[in-house]
């Protein structure tokens, strides 16, 4: 779907198919979680101190959207004392890729336009000495 002029249908689609996919994959944390078990399985801990700023709750809620929509999987091993639970993408997850680059290559782009606007205003407008 491009922006710019639609028929109601396509529009009212377009919605839905955004609906869906941001309740699968939207909010601060889900994409991260992802990503940080990009590189291999982890277990609780190990996964909350790679992703800064998340508490043990959200991360804890997060993981079990996450494996709802198929995106990951939990591993128990109930034979080791303590048990030990790690988590691990699923292949379903490699269906995110293209999504998850467009937004890397968007947001470098934007950090780059904030910082720009951030340099052009305190040339226009330098601090009052």
């Amino acid at each position: 779907m491009a922006f710019g002029r639609s028929s109601h249908s396509e529009c009212n689609g377009a919605l839905a198919a955004v609906g869906d996919a941001l309740y699968a994959i939207g909010g601060k944390w889900k994409l991260r979680i992802i990503i940080a078990l990009s590189d291999g399985s982890k277990r609780f801990n190990e996964l909350q101190r790679s992703i800064p700023g998340i508490s043990a709750t959200v991360l804890s809620n997060e993981l079990k959207d996450l494996e709802m929509n198929g995106f990951i999987s939990r591993k128990v091993n109930a034979e080791a004392t303590p048990v030990v639970v790690d988590y691990e993408i699923t292949e379903y997850s490699d269906t995110l890729k293209d999504v998850v680059s467009a937004l890397h290559q968007w947001g470098a782009m934007h950090r780059n336009r904030i910082k720009e606007k951030m340099r052009e205003e305190r040339v226009t407008h330098p601090p009052a000495s």
